[in-house]
């Protein structure tokens, strides 16, 4: 069985991979409940004698900071807290991120410095491990004070109100307790404000797109050695030396992957090549290299959040300390996640310039990939609908990290628009696959001009596997089901 053990601090991304596969386990071990209890049994001895207010646990909630509340409301002002933040709207998140959002929430919980209930966190660990999915939407977070809609979405199946997903039908939560026998809990004093202070909509989003995003970086650059060899390109530009005069890493590793796909084949040592092939070609090292650095750069981020409590106040049972601060604010996921979606969105830039190349009529290829172009536009339209969505892309990459407005009253005046920064970061991740779709659509089509001769094993083998989803194209054909067979090629190729 697939276990993700809560006990552990410091996960690695490889650890956190295990949430994507459905069939995993949360566990919650003696560690976590050891630490769970000793920060609540802190705060409730904390509020016996308490007389100073406590943000959020005593009081109101954002400009309503400075209103007390008696202790007999303290169960219902954390509740009303969770009914009253629920605003999400839009589309409905997938069911895989929602997963990843109970899992991120628990682990953050289960630091002990938020002050819940054992049995608060060991019902999300239920939720998880019988695929209970609460309905989330996609809008409603501005990232600051947490992703307070959605994960109030995502809560209110606690206390029995919301709806569900549950292998593939929606049931009221209500109903869906009694299914499995939960109560609806009663929320002690500051549990509403940690389930939905954190940035757990964001992180979610985030670690889905790495995922993704490490795999296209990968399967673009098998991508491009087809093309390469397609176009009848150099194999120069990744000599080794050129690169160590100038030794980014991702570049070198770029161009030392390059070199592996190219070995053993007849196409490269072609003696009739042009001086020098155009910069979509040339500087694959340069461009996938930077994009490499990129999302090396963006995993240390997510890691570090992924491994970190993130709700307000703070409590702080070794030093006697509950402190209201700022640690749900989602600045450093939402600079990351638009520096993500760059990083991603340039691989699909430079693709559509090689599937351009490759449709010219250059390099003995006739035009659009075709025999007989006139009676036939061959590969013209795909590329068409692939330079619509680098267009589309590009104008998603506008940075919503820069981007604030003033909420509660002005009491939170600074948003980091991280949620907005997500779902557009899953966007542009989901059209560089359809990108990458095409060239390969392209790439092979062009590579069968290249016969009799033979490329290297490694890429002989990629075409063929290609081949097994879509064929080659003599006369014109319905393209769009070719287009979305090369799509689900890519995104679900095991590299």
């Amino acid at each position: 069985m697939l276990q993700f053990n809560i006990d552990v601090l410091q996960h690695s991304f490889e650890d956190v991979t295990v949430l994507f596969n459905p069939e995993s386990k949360l566990v919650l071990g003696d560690e976590s409940c050891k630490r769970i209890l000793k920060c609540r049994e802190y705060l409730d001895k904390r509020m016996e004698n308490q007389k100073v207010p406590i943000y959020g646990v005593t009081t109101g909630f954002g400009s309503l900071c400075n209103v007390s509340v008696d202790k007999e409301n303290l169960s219902q002002l954390q509740k009303n807290l969770v009914m009253s933040h629920a605003c999400g709207m839009g589309e409905e998140v997938r069911e895989e991120i929602v997963r990843l959002m109970i899992a991120l929430k628990v682990k953050s919980l289960a630091y002990g410095y938020s002050g819940v209930r054992l049995e608060t966190v060991q019902r999300l660990v239920d939720f998880y491990n019988e695929g209970v999915y609460p309905v989330v939407y996609q809008q409603g977070s501005l990232g600051a004070s947490g992703d307070l809609a959605p994960l109030a979405n995502m809560c209110l199946p606690l206390i029995g109100l919301g709806e569900v997903n549950y292998k593939g039908k929606r049931y009221p939560a209500e109903e869906i307790n009694k299914k499995f026998g939960w109560e609806p809990l009663t929320l002690a004093s500051k549990e509403g404000l940690a389930l939905l202070n954190g940035t757990q909509f964001m992180l979610a989003h985030a670690i889905w797109s790495l995922y993704r995003a490490k795999r296209i970086s990968a399967i673009a650059d098998k991508v491009a050695a087809l093309s390469l060899e397609a176009y009848n390109g150099r194999k120069e530009p990744f000599t080794h030396g050129v690169h160590a005069v100038r030794p980014h890493n991702g570049q070198i590793e770029t161009a030392r992957i390059m070199r592996s796909y190219l070995e053993g084949s007849q196409m490269i040592e072609r003696e009739d090549k042009e001086v020098q092939d155009p910069y979509s070609f040339r500087c694959v090292p340069q461009v996938h290299g930077a994009s490499k650095d990129a999302i090396a750069y963006v995993e240390s981020v997510f890691m570090t959040e992924v491994n970190s409590a993130t709700d307000n106040p703070t409590i702080l049972p070794d030093e006697d300390l509950v402190v209201s601060a700022g640690n749900f604010h989602g600045q450093p996921l939402s600079i990351t996640l638009d520096f993500l979606a760059l990083a991603v969105a340039e691989l699909g830039s430079i693709s559509e310039r090689r599937t351009y190349q490759l449709i010219s009529g250059k390099r003995g290829l006739p035009s659009f990939l075709v025999a007989h172009s006139g009676l036939n536009s061959g590969f013209m339209i795909p590329q068409y609908a692939q330079a619509s969505i680098v267009s589309q892309n590009k104008q998603l990459c506008t940075p919503c990290v820069v981007d604030t407005i003033d909420s509660s009253q002005g009491q939170e005046d600074h948003v980091s628009m991280g949620a907005n920064a997500a779902t557009k970061c899953v966007r542009v991740v989901e059209n560089v696959e359809k990108i990458l779709g095409i060239e390969i659509m392209n790439g092979a089509q062009a590579f069968e001009f290249r016969r009799p001769l033979k490329s290297s094993p490694v890429l002989e083998e990629f075409y063929a596997e290609y081949r097994k989803v879509v064929p080659f194209i003599a006369e014109d054909q319905v393209m769009y089901t070719h287009m979305a067979a090369s799509k689900e090629f890519i995104t679900n190729y095991n590299i």
